[in-house]
């Protein structure tokens, strides 16, 4: 799990930096999370339903968010066990 892809995800969205979410999207070995940026990319780019970009939007941040947390906990476990 490479945390750095999230963080990039995220300012890349946040920024509307929409080729360099591109390029992360093929560069990333988070299956999901390429998934996640392919799906809300092809809804920009080509649907004229804005709820379907916000809807795929909140997807891929939810992921984001979710796989963040997860990295949280790995990293407190990892800690934890390290101290022991």
């Amino acid at each position: 799990m490479n945390r750095m892809d999230y963080d990039r995800a995220l300012y890349y969205t946040h920024r509307s930096q929409w080729d360099n979410l591109l390029i992360l999207m093929v560069r990333t070995q988070d299956d999901v999370l390429s998934k996640r940026i392919e799906q809300f990319l092809h809804a920009y780019n080509f649907s004229n339903d804005y709820t379907v970009v916000e809807r795929k939007l909140y997807n891929l941040l939810r992921y984001v968010d979710h796989a963040n947390s997860l990295g949280v906990q790995q990293d407190a476990e990892e800690i934890s066990m390290a101290t022991t």
